[in-house]
């Protein structure tokens, strides 16, 4: 995946009416192996990862790059929100180009039912479409998952296709701030 583009990095932290998104500290470390070692989270990304394996792997300061957001609940990291360029070798793109802004995120089972990732992923939108005026994003999630796909479509995003990518049916919708999100 390549960078956003021009963009500050890391943005002012990000407040809305009950988190704060904001760049990785090392005191999320913990929050992080756990996001990867969750069979829960795993499910629909090829399953969770060895803790062993990531306790190894991840660095003192996780996730720390351009696109990346923690999201906080009351000083505790409860999850993480990216925008990354999607790799062009991979099917469903909006441009002839390829290479559009792609949403991705990941909760803690325990935040999961309230909201929370609503409230984020729409805040983050919002920081793109000041940031990158005009450009679309992209999420592509397997059809099997509802929770995923009842989020999109409360975000705004609309379906442009649907297709067979990891043994499994996708979804690959484009939300642009052209049009108001919901």
């Amino acid at each position: 995946m390549t960078e956003l583009g021009p963009v500050a990095w890391p943005p002012a932290p990000i407040r809305t009416e009950r988190l704060v998104l904001r760049e990785s500290e090392a005191r999320d470390r913990a929050a992080f192996i756990e996001l990867c070692a969750s069979p829960k989270v795993g499910t629909y990304l090829g399953g969770p990862r060895p803790r062993d394996e990531l306790e190894r792997a991840v660095p003192e300061v996780p996730g720390r790059r351009p696109g990346l957001f923690v999201i906080d609940l009351d000083g505790m990291m409860i999850g993480m929100i990216t925008l990354d360029r999607r790799d062009a070798g991979r099917p469903g793109h909006v441009r002839p180009n390829a290479g559009e802004a792609e949403l991705g995120y990941l909760f803690l089972p325990e935040a999961w039912g309230r909201g929370y990732a609503a409230e984020a992923c729409a805040a983050a939108l919002d920081w793109f479409a000041d940031a990158l005026p005009g450009e679309p994003v992209v999420l592509c999630t397997q059809t099997a998952n509802d929770r995923a796909m009842r989020l999109a479509a409360k975000l705004g995003f609309t379906e442009m296709e649907r297709f067979e990518e990891y043994g499994a049916e996708q979804w690959f919708g484009v939300w642009s701030s052209v049009t108001p999100s919901s």
